[in-house]
């Protein structure tokens, strides 16, 4: 089992940057899929990011793609979200996730990912 806890969100204007950061507890972290996903207020949870054990997959949402980046340490157990270019579109609160599958395949669906953070808000003004 896995504990996520997310930091680094908060209130930033249009153009601006923010890095996000998820802390996993267990000793097992680097045979977990991460993931990053976000849910805006009346919308679905959405997938944003995702890498694999190794970090050499990487995954976009096209909604992400040329402005974030996801990357993750497996000697300290976290995995990260730099956004660059945030839009008031990007708003929603951002969910850490981690998914505990045999194959080390980054799944963008939400039902795949077996643990979850409690999210963190990013807000971006206009």
């Amino acid at each position: 089992q896995v504990q996520l806890v997310e930091s680094g969100g908060g209130l930033v204007q249009a153009g601006g940057s923010l890095r996000l950061s998820c802390a996993a507890s267990g000793r097992t972290f680097s045979r977990y899929v991460m993931a990053w996903f976000r849910q805006a207020p009346w919308k679905e949870r959405e997938f944003v990011a995702g890498i694999s054990w190794s970090g050499g997959d990487k995954f976009y949402a096209d909604v992400a793609k040329g402005r974030f980046t996801i990357s993750r340490d497996n000697a300290k157990n976290t995995v990260s979200l730099q956004m660059n270019s945030l839009k008031p579109e990007d708003t929603a609160v951002y969910y850490c996730a981690a998914d505990n599958n045999n194959l080390g395949s980054v799944y963008f669906r939400r039902s795949a990912y077996d643990y979850w953070g409690q999210g963190t808000q990013v807000t971006v003004s206009s």
